[in-house]
């Protein structure tokens, strides 16, 4: 690898060669739209909450005790807590990146590197949980520690200052922690690993911004050196943190759904930089077995809550859904890489179902609460958690404000901040639009001639995008739309420049022509509500099913309901299509279903009955109106459930 001479792109993600070239933070601007509110509500909410929170509950004050000698008595937080602080710092510099308020971010983000900056060793070490008197020695713990789990955060961070500021004090110290990381790591050192992966894909992204082959060699013995038993066998299984099997041989994603999430998109940046093909195919194949068999309808990934795993195959319980929202997240970094290694649209769809209705499902609409769990069926009301403390649990009835693990908001932070470099990309042919929102595009085709696009789009609620040529060379290149999975037996059409329409099936689509300023090219989808059932494996949805509309997955909720009852009352029935509310609003849809009057039955000692004996059916027809899942549980506790059980069809009278 060549030695980088001038300023990086503004990229978090920037491979050397792939089908596709990702375009950065500062070639493409989110103008409008579900996503730029949302975007918005993290600059200006999310990311003061989180700092505020990690200096009330000690986080950011572990770097000072370490500075001065009092660590092993005054630490706060879970052995990984310094990582949040670095997620925050990567957050602030992608927001700065992408046009945000760059001088205050700036100098907050100085401040919080003035803390850390102490606390890190002559050579290189940076942890405020082991290492100094009265303290773990220095990976002791491989398994549970976290050590490189937090110095990969540290080094994402410093990458991220260097591509969107220019590189400062905090890509100093990320540099001196990974050399650290090489000299104990390396050939001749300590043949371990860490017990959550996340320090691959940071090492590959400084090896891209530095040029320095020592990075992606280390970043490859880690990739190379998992599933080979360096860890200690645990409760949970050696599977846990994929050490059970290496990477090239495993299958399935498996075991704990992020540290899973996070390998292979380390093994996927490892594969690309190398061009090892083999180890690229065997994370393909790991994903297209996950997204068949161990995938929600949201998108979410993990179903067991006692070890945040992914489950078997088809065990997919909506009620004892984890789908944590760090899954999602790294699940969203995984299908990027891949769509840009193969160029392959079928890694944008699940990007897509993931980012709406996960990512987006976990904020509240003020940015200052989240979900860290997402589960698909609230059986009971929540209770409202305290403002002012943060919650033991990761699996709280409602958005919390902070908790005692607070992987996910600085997750979510870092992801709409960097959100714009997931929308387009370029090769030598044109320009490939993959996520879909308003905004303002500006880069360079093959030959450095520029071209600038605008793209107006009410997207998820509407079905319609435009994109409008501002700036064109004059010879012909491509431009090509995604055409998301979702509308498989719906209608989709093209319309070029000179209102030609053609039927366009889901993959991607594309003009190739000269463009000129002023010519349009509009993609117009079918976005209306329809019925999806699960393939009848998934057993533990069997007789039910449920809404989705365009992209987004929809659900009940009791506040919708009549006569107060909670969402186990429904049964919905499938005969009827699903139409939009009143109004024609996208926001809501309504399903012709009944409300059992007689639900909750407490009075019957044994909960079974022979199916000889006729049910008692006492119900309401009604409509029944369903929201988009991500805003559920923003109008106070609630039940909810997004697999409805099917009613018995409605009759004709004679």
């Amino acid at each position: 690898m060549r030695e980088n001479t001038t300023r990086p792109p503004v990229l978090p993600v920037a491979p050397t060669r792939g089908r596709l070239r990702p375009l950065g933070l500062d070639e493409v601007r989110i103008t409008g739209g579900f996503w730029a509110r949302r975007r918005h509500t993290n600059a200006t909410a999310t990311l003061g909450h989180c700092r505020d929170w990690m200096e009330r509950v000690g986080w950011t004050g572990n770097f000072r005790a370490a500075a001065e000698g009092r660590v092993h008595r005054d630490r706060k937080g879970r052995e990984f807590a310094d990582s949040e602080i670095y997620k925050l710092l990567e957050a602030m510099a992608w927001e700065a990146g992408s046009g945000g308020a760059a001088t205050t971010l700036d100098a907050e983000a100085a401040a919080l590197t003035e803390a850390v900056a102490p606390a890190q060793e002559p050579d290189g070490y940076l942890n405020t949980a082991f290492g100094r008197p009265g303290q773990q020695p220095r990976y002791s713990d491989l398994e549970w520690g976290h050590e490189l789990y937090c110095f990969g955060h540290l080094i994402q961070a410093g990458v991220a200052q260097a591509r969107a500021r220019g590189e400062g004090e905090l890509t100093k110290i990320a540099r001196r922690a990974a050399d650290h990381i090489c000299a104990t790591f390396g050939r001749g050192g300590i043949e371990g690993v860490c017990g959550h992966p996340g320090i691959e894909t940071a090492l590959v992204e400084l090896a891209r911004l530095t040029g320095e082959q020592r990075y992606l060699d280390q970043a490859a013995l880690f990739v190379g050196r998992r599933g080979h038993h360096t860890l200690a066998d645990i409760e949970f299984g050696r599977a846990y943190y994929q050490d059970d099997v290496p990477v090239r041989d495993a299958t399935v994603l498996r075991g704990h759904a992020v540290r899973a999430l996070y390998l292979a998109a380390g093994a996927v940046d490892v594969a690309v930089e190398t061009g090892d093909d083999a180890l690229l195919a065997a994370v393909v194949r790991q994903w297209e077995a996950a997204v068949a068999r161990r995938t929600y309808l949201t998108g979410g990934m993990g179903s067991h809550h006692r070890d945040e795993s992914f489950g078997d195959d088809f065990v997919l319980p909506p009620d004892r859904a984890y789908s944590e929202t760090c899954a999602a997240v790294a699940s969203v970094m995984l299908s990027w890489r891949l769509l840009l290694a193969t160029g392959e649209p079928r890694f944008a769809d699940l990007a897509e179902r993931t980012l709406f209705n996960v990512v987006a499902a976990s904020p509240s609409e003020d940015g200052r609460a989240f979900f860290y769990a997402n589960t698909l069926h609230r059986r009971t009301r929540g209770t409202v958690p305290a403002t002012d403390a943060d919650s033991p649990r990761a699996e709280s009835s409602l958005r919390a404000p902070w908790f005692a693990v607070s992987c996910c908001p600085t997750n979510v932070a870092r992801t709409l901040a960097q959100l714009p470099a997931y929308l387009a990309t370029a090769d030598d042919h044109g320009l490939q639009l993959h996520q879909y929102a308003d905004a303002e595009i500006a880069t360079s085709l093959a030959g450095g001639h520029g071209v600038a696009l605008r793209v107006r789009t009410d997207y998820p609620s509407g079905g319609t995008v435009t994109v409008r040529v501002v700036r064109s060379p004059d010879h012909p290149w491509t431009l090509s739309l995604r055409v998301p999975a979702w509308t498989a037996g719906t209608t989709a059409s093209l319309v070029g420049p000179d209102g030609t329409r053609r039927a366009v099936p889901p993959g991607t689509a594309g003009v190739t022509r000269v463009f000129r300023p002023g010519d349009e090219v509009r993609l117009e989808l079918a976005v209306t509500p329809r019925w999806v059932r699960a393939d009848p494996r998934v057993d533990a949805v069997r007789g039910t099913v449920a809404v989705q509309r365009g992209p987004l997955v929809y659900c009940a909720e009791s506040v919708d309901l009549p006569h107060g009852r909670d969402v186990d009352a429904v049964r919905v029935d499938p005969s009827v299509e699903p139409e939009d509310g009143p109004g024609g609003t996208a926001g809501t849809v309504v399903v012709a279903g009944e409300v059992d009057v007689h639900a909750e039955r407490s009075d019957a000692a044994w909960p079974y009955e022979p199916l000889d004996r006729p049910a008692a059916r006492d119900a309401d027809r009604t409509g029944i109106v369903l929201v988009p899942y991500h805003a559920w549980a923003n109008r106070g506790p609630s039940t909810m459930r997004v697999w409805l059980p099917t009613a018995e069809p409605r009759t004709t009278e004679p």
